[in-house]
């Protein structure tokens, strides 16, 4: 049965109540949230993730400069042992520090689906799995030789912090944990980073080159731990990631470069760390 409309004075009196009410909250008949809620949302998520990490690192930078000594006298561990001397309780905790770490990409998929779509609005997802992996590799063969010539450069000029990718224990379980670390790291970075970042800054009307150097500039800043030179590589590394993604419109390559940058630089630094005279140690 179709339901009549309530012409009576209480009708009405719901009716502006209702309208009041979505209107004090931000939301407009028919349409999805207003800018202002998508910008507060937005600096919530940073402030839960990677922008609370850039302040921390800023904080860690100003500390290294301040202190006696030369920044490559200093060392920034990544990966360190959670409970040393008890391997059963530091694999927890360093488990427990990898899941946790991803609750903030939970978050932007939930928002995300919220307007329908989910994390393959952002290209992040299984719809194209040789696309990703084949120029994720490319990707990373690319950056991981400059990569790695810059932070040695950096380093030798007094600009960089000496970079310790881990400092595990030697049990069993060692290498699962780097390679899931380094996943860890390339799913929450590109995903919020790139994808979201750059989503939502294109619906408040940000210019592309507003929102390549706002991205980049975010990247760099919560690596400023590792020293200028931390700040600056990775700043160069986010504007080509960013202008990647706006060619491609999927963030699923990127997440599977920095992947395997990571468990590059992690596992390659347990394997290496002592035995070859280039690789510095702290």
């Amino acid at each position: 049965m179709r339901r009549e409309p309530d012409h009576s004075s209480g009708g009405r009196v719901r009716a502006k109540a209702e309208a009041e009410s979505g209107a004090a909250a931000g939301a407009v008949p028919g349409e999805g949230p207003t800018r202002r809620i998508l910008g507060r949302e937005t600096l919530l998520v940073f402030g839960l993730s990677l922008g609370a990490s850039g302040v921390s690192a800023l904080i860690s930078f100003v500390g290294s400069v301040t202190k006696p000594g030369g920044l490559r006298d200093q060392a920034a561990t990544m990966n360190a042992s959670a409970a040393p001397g008890r391997p059963w309780l530091d694999l927890a905790w360093q488990l427990f520090g990898i899941a946790t770490a991803l609750v903030p990409v939970a978050l932007v998929a939930h928002l995300l689906l919220r307007e329908g779509s989910g994390l393959r609005a952002l290209g992040f997802d299984r719809g194209r799995p040789r696309f990703d992996a084949a120029r994720g590799v490319l990707i990373a063969a690319a950056i991981g030789s400059t990569g790695i010539a810059f932070y040695l450069a950096a380093r030798g000029l007094g600009f960089n912090l000496t970079v310790v990718p881990e400092a595990l224990p030697g049990v069993w379980w060692k290498f699962p944990v780097l390679v899931l670390s380094a996943v860890q790291n390339a799913v929450l970075e590109e995903v919020i980073v790139v994808g979201y970042l750059l989503r939502r800054l294109d619906q408040l009307g940000w210019k592309p080159g507003r929102t390549l150097l706002a991205s980049s500039v975010l990247r760099g800043s919560y690596h400023l731990y590792q020293g200028v030179g931390g700040f600056l590589g990775n700043m160069a590394m986010g504007a080509v990631f960013v202008f990647l993604y706006r060619r491609w419109g999927r963030v699923g390559p990127l997440v599977v470069a920095h992947s395997l940058l990571d468990i590059g630089a992690f596992v390659g630094y347990a394997l290496l760390a002592g035995k070859v005279g280039w690789l510095p140690t702290a």
